[in-house]
C-alpha cells in the first residue's frame, strides 16, 4: 500500500480513536467477542463511502474496494455513518429515560457544546448529557460497563499500624565511657614491663609494668610512718588518713597501697596493673624509660559494648526517635544481626553530606565488632499506634496537592484533597480528608481523575454557552 493511502486511512480512523471507540477491548467477559456496530443500518447511508472495513468489524482498513481472504467483500462506510464499539444491549440499558437534556458534547472529546443537537465536520452525532450525569457535587460518574472494562477498584479506609525501615550505612565506635588511659602523675622510670602488646585482651587487676617514683615512694614512706605510730599507740588521725590520700592522689592501684599497709616497707618498685577488662589500643613503653606526668603509657578500651554511629539522610530525621528498635549488620561477618536502640540523635547536620547521626548501643560479647568496621543498619521508624491509613495506589499525587476518590457508589467518584502522614508497608498515613471506612479508589484512578477533568472543562463551556 502506497504511503499517501496509510495517511488516509490513518485519518480517517483517528476520529473514532480520538472519539474512544477503537481504544475499548474487544474481548468481553464470558468469551464472546463483539465487534464495531455502525448505529443506524436500517436507514440507508448518506454520502460516498469514505473507507472500507473489515465485514467482521476487525480492526482492518482501506481506501478501496477489498475482500476477505475467504472472497468477502469489505463494508464501505459512508461518510454520515456514526461508528460505536459499545454494546448496543448495554447502551440501550444505559440509555437514560424521562429526562431533560442538559445540551450536547463534542463526539471527539473535545471542549465545545451545544444546546441544539447537532454534527461534526465528519459527521458525528454530538453526544447527549443529561440531567444528573453533570453533577454540581464535583463528583464525575462512570458507566457500570467502563468500570467493569477499566477495573476500578475500591478499598476502604482502615486504621492501621505503619511501620517504615530506614536503611543507612554507619561506622562502630568505642563506647567512650569505657576506655580507660594509664599514665603517671609524677616523674617515674620503668623498671620492667609485662608480657602485654597492642591488641592483647588484659583483665582488670592484670600486672602491666613495674615502676619506680621518689613521689610515690616518698608517700609510702610517710603512710608507713603514720601506720607504726599509730601501733605504738599514737592514733592514725587526719593526719593518717592523709597519707593515705596522698597515694591516692598519685594514682597508686589500691592493691599496692593495702601491700605497703601489710608490709610496712617502703617499696623500691609498684606494680601497676590494668584498671578494666578490655583490648590494648596502645602501648607506649620500654623498661628503662622515664614516664613524665601525663605522658600516656598505656590505653585500654572495654569491647563488651560498642556503637554504632548511623548515618540518617535529612530526608528522615523526622522519623528517628530515641528508643527506636535497629538491627545491625555487619559486612565482615554475613548473616549475623547486632540489635539495639536508638540512644542519642546528634544535633547536627553534616553539610557535606547532608546527613545527621544518630547512636545505637550495642551489646558485644563475642567481641565481633571492633572500631571502624563498616556496618548496614535497618531503623524501624513509626509509632505502635493505629492511625488512618489507605493503600499508596489511592492518592494522586500532584506535588503540592494530594487527593482520592471517594467511591460514592452508583457509579459516582468523588474527588477529596487530603493531608499525608507516614508511608510504609504499602499504605500511607490519612492525617485530613477521610473517615474510617470511607471506601477510595485504589486502581483506574487516574483514568476516573481523565474523565472528571474533561467533564470539567464541558462543564465550563456550557455554563459560558447559557444567556
Amino acid at each position: 500500500m502506497k504511503p499517501s493511502a496509510q495517511i488516509a486511512i490513518a485519518a480517517a480512523v483517528t476520529a473514532a480513536v480520538v472519539a474512544g471507540v477503537i481504544a475499548r477491548p474487544y474481548l468481553w467477559p464470558g468469551g464472546e467477542t463483539k465487534h464495531a456496530h455502525v448505529v443506524g443500518q436500517a436507514s440507508a447511508p448518506a454520502g460516498p463511502a469514505i473507507y472500507y472495513q473489515d465485514p467482521d468489524g476487525k480492526p482492518f482498513y482501506s481506501l478501496t474496494p477489498k475482500k476477505t481472504a475467504d472472497g468477502r467483500d469489505y463494508r464501505a462506510v459512508p461518510r454520515g455513518a456514526d461508528i460505536s464499539f459499545d454494546d448496543p444491549e448495554e447502551s440501550a440499558a444505559a440509555a437514560p429515560t424521562g429526562r431533560k437534556i442538559k445540551y450536547y458534547r463534542n463526539p471527539m472529546g473535545l471542549p465545545d457544546v451545544s444546546s441544539t443537537p447537532k454534527k461534526d465536520s465528519m459527521g458525528m452525532d454530538y453526544i447527549p448529557v443529561y440531567e444528573g450525569e453533570d453533577s454540581d457535587d464535583g463528583s464525575v460518574k462512570v458507566s457500570p460497563g467502563k468500570i467493569q472494562r477499566t477495573g476500578v477498584k475500591s478499598e476502604p479506609a482502615a486504621r492501621r499500624v505503619i511501620r517504615t525501615t530506614v536503611r543507612a550505612p554507619g561506622t562502630i565506635q568505642l563506647d567512650e565511657r569505657r576506655v580507660s588511659v594509664i599514665a603517671m602523675r609524677a616523674e617515674s622510670y620503668v623498671q620492667k614491663v609485662a608480657d602485654v602488646t597492642t591488641g592483647a585482651h588484659v583483665v582488670k587487676g592484670q600486672p602491666l609494668m613495674e615502676i619506680y617514683s621518689p613521689a610515690i615512694s616518698s608517700a609510702a614512706a610517710e603512710y608507713i610512718s603514720t601506720l607504726n605510730s599509730k601501733v605504738t599507740g599514737g592514733g592514725e588521725g587526719a593526719y593518717g588518713r592523709g597519707s593515705r590520700q596522698r597515694l591516692m592522689n598519685l594514682d597508686v592501684p589500691e592493691a599496692a597501697i593495702v601491700t605497703i599497709e601489710k608490709g610496712r616497707n617502703v617499696p623500691i618498685g609498684i606494680e601497676w596493673t590494668s584498671p578494666r577488662d578490655g583490648i590494648v589500643l596502645e602501648r607506649n613503653v620500654v623498661e628503662g624509660m622515664r614516664a613524665q606526668p601525663g605522658e600516656t603509657l598505656f590505653r585500654i578500651a572495654d569491647h563488651s559494648v560498642m556503637w554504632a554511629i548511623i548515618d540518617v539522610a535529612e530526608r528522615d530525621l523526622g522519623a528517628m526517635a530515641v528508643g527506636q528498635r535497629v538491627v545491625v549488620r555487619a559486612r565482615s561477618f554475613p548473616g549475623r544481626e547486632f540489635s539495639g536502640k536508638i540512644s542519642v540523635i546528634y544535633p547536627q547536620i553534616i553539610k557535606e553530606t547532608r546527613t545527621a547521626r544518630v547512636r545505637v548501643e550495642l551489646s558485644n560479647p563475642e567481641l565481633l565488632l571492633i572500631h571502624d568496621m563498616y556496618v548496614d543498619a535497618e531503623i524501624e521508624t513509626g509509632s505502635g499506634a493505629a492511625v488512618l491509613a489507605v493503600p499508596e495506589s489511592a492518592v494522586m499525587d500532584t506535588g503540592s496537592r494530594q487527593a482520592v476518590l471517594v467511591d460514592k457508589g452508583e457509579g459516582r467518584f468523588e474527588p477529596r484533597e487530603v493531608k499525608l502522614g507516614h508511608r510504609g508497608e504499602g499504605y500511607v498515613e490519612i492525617r485530613e480528608g477521610l473517615a474510617d471506612n470511607d471506601p477510595v479508589v485504589t486502581s483506574a484512578n487516574f483514568l476516573i481523575d481523565a474523565e472528571s477533568n474533561l467533564k470539567a472543562a464541558l462543564k465550563g463551556f456550557a455554563e459560558g454557552t447559557q444567556p
